[in-house]
């Protein structure tokens, strides 16, 4: 027996859109999009847990942090942070309609100049534990690579073999260079599947992808990048979306 397992990934930019005095707040338009998406699991980056400045400046900031408000009704959000800045602090969250059994983080950070971090999250589905990573990758190819090379090691050694496991987030990878090495660690993305090419980003106009959703003991189905003017000015990113065969044991 199988089941459907949709999963959502999405760099929502710390909820703030635009430069200088033209800045907006976009994480109230966020929070109907996450809902939008009906995914079993959305794997967001670039989540503030809080920032002064912005709550300063912007009267409708949210008093919760971001992770908590962007979870749909009947959701449990997870966060961890990976970045502390002057004011305040942002990482990747987690947020799903299924129980959580456990939430972990290591950081994988390269060099000083970039805090990165991957969150862990051991989910119940239907009896079967499904093990989901966000992650949020370096700017520089060679931190990329590294942080793939950690990102095996920690598999390796907290993904018991068998167990499903989702590794989804904004790799910043150009030109999908990081997915042979991905695809050597028994991941797989929607890359073989029929359909137009998957762009998403910048979110205008976009010309490549930096978002990607990777499993292994599961099967991609289909996949989507919702797209049009809502989308295209509540984040730099567009979301990916893909639909994952499940087996579940009879």
């Amino acid at each position: 027996m199988s089941m459907n397992l949709r999963v959502a990934t999405y760099n929502i930019h710390k909820g703030v859109q635009g430069i200088g005095p033209a800045r907006r707040l976009e994480i109230h338009n966020l929070g109907h999009a996450v809902e939008q998406l009906d995914a079993d699991i959305i794997c967001l980056q670039e989540v503030r847990k809080m920032n002064r400045q912005a709550a300063a400046r912007f009267t409708r900031w949210p008093a919760m942090p971001q992770a908590d408000f962007l979870a749909p009704e009947g959701y449990t959000a997870v966060y961890e942070t990976n970045a502390i800045t002057r004011h305040g602090e942002h990482g990747n969250a987690l947020l799903t309609r299924w129980p959580v059994l456990s939430q972990g983080h290591q950081d994988i950070s390269d060099h000083r100049f970039e805090q990165r971090g991957l969150l862990h999250v051991v989910i119940d589905v239907e009896g079967k534990p499904v093990h989901a990573i966000v992650v949020h990758l370096g700017l520089i190819k060679g931190s990329r690579v590294r942080q793939v090379a950690q990102l095996n090691e920690f598999i390796a050694r907290e993904v018991p073999q068998g167990e499903p496991v989702i590794v989804a987030g904004d790799f910043n990878d150009w030109g999908a260079r990081m997915r042979s090495a991905m695809n050597a660690m028994g991941m797989r993305d929607s890359h073989d599947l029929p359909g137009p090419r998957i762009l998403t980003y910048p979110s205008r106009l976009p010309v490549t992808q930096l978002d990607f959703i990777y499993g292994r003991h599961l099967s991609p189905v289909a996949c989507h990048v919702p797209r049009g003017p809502i989308w295209a000015r509540m984040s730099d990113h567009l979301p990916l979306v893909t639909d994952f065969s499940l087996a579940l044991s009879n």
